[in-house]
């Protein structure tokens, strides 16, 4: 099975994921583009946007992702107080690293923090989320909305989470 690495800008978060991503996409909701808007504004952070303010991710089951170093430096933030979703920042150098969606049985890792490269993102999603006056290229498929392309596998992730043994940890 496939195993990648992915680490913050100095080296101290290392995070390892195992198989296949259920999906890689920039998602442009409003979220997504404030999230990244705020770790990028951190002092020293890196970018994790693409050129027109959507968050490129690989995403992977829970039981398909860990922590192997740095979990102590690794720093949970929200846009809001009663958020769902939590993004988590390696505090040693503000790299953006994954975020969790809190009912989701997902992890999806910033496209950025692949040292060693990532697949080229496939999709986009919610593009009628982005400023007035941005649009993304036809080199991919868009959706101005959350496609049957992301769905799908999602549903099918967690249905083989239920049915295999984990193989992350």
């Amino acid at each position: 099975m496939i195993e990648q690495h992915a680490s913050c800008a100095c080296g101290r978060v290392r995070l390892r994921v195992v198989g296949e991503p259920i999906a890689v996409a920039a998602c442009c909701c409003t979220d997504c583009q404030a999230g990244g808007r705020m770790i990028e504004a951190l002092p020293g952070a890196a970018p994790i946007r693409d050129a027109f303010g959507g968050t490129p991710y690989l995403t992977y089951r829970n039981d398909r992702f860990v922590c192997e170093t740095g979990a102590e430096a690794l720093e949970g933030i929200k846009l809001s107080e009663g958020a769902p979703t939590t993004r988590f920042v390696a505090t040693c150098c503000n790299s953006g690293m994954y975020l969790k969606f809190g009912p989701g049985w997902w992890t999806s890792v910033y496209r950025a923090r692949f040292p060693d490269g990532a697949p080229p993102v496939r999709f986009r999603t919610k593009i009628d989320s982005l400023p007035a006056g941005v649009t993304p290229p036809d080199d991919i498929p868009a959706y101005r909305g959350f496609p049957p392309a992301l769905m799908g596998p999602l549903l099918w992730a967690r249905l083989a989470m239920w049915l295999a043994p984990s193989t992350g940890r």
